[in-house]
């Protein structure tokens, strides 16, 4: 397999746009089957075996919420 780069990428979305893989994330977790989705012209593959978590972090008058996968390869 090739050995891919580091890579930190973020990306906003018009809402139309998030919302659609929104549903397509949630149909893809009640059915427990992986799910594709291309960032920054990256199409990265989430296996259904990935660990879901969500972390909230406030710094001052910022917050933040984030939905992440993590897996191994």
């Amino acid at each position: 397999m090739k050995n891919k780069s580091d890579r930190d990428i973020e990306k906003t979305y018009p809402v139309k746009e998030i919302t659609a893989k929104l549903r397509r994330l949630a149909d893809c977790l009640e059915n427990n089957k992986p799910f594709e989705i291309q960032i920054a012209g990256e199409r990265v593959y989430i296996p259904a075996r990935a660990i879901f978590s969500i972390e909230h972090e406030r710094e001052g008058n910022s917050e933040e919420v984030e939905f992440q996968f993590k897996w191994e390869n």
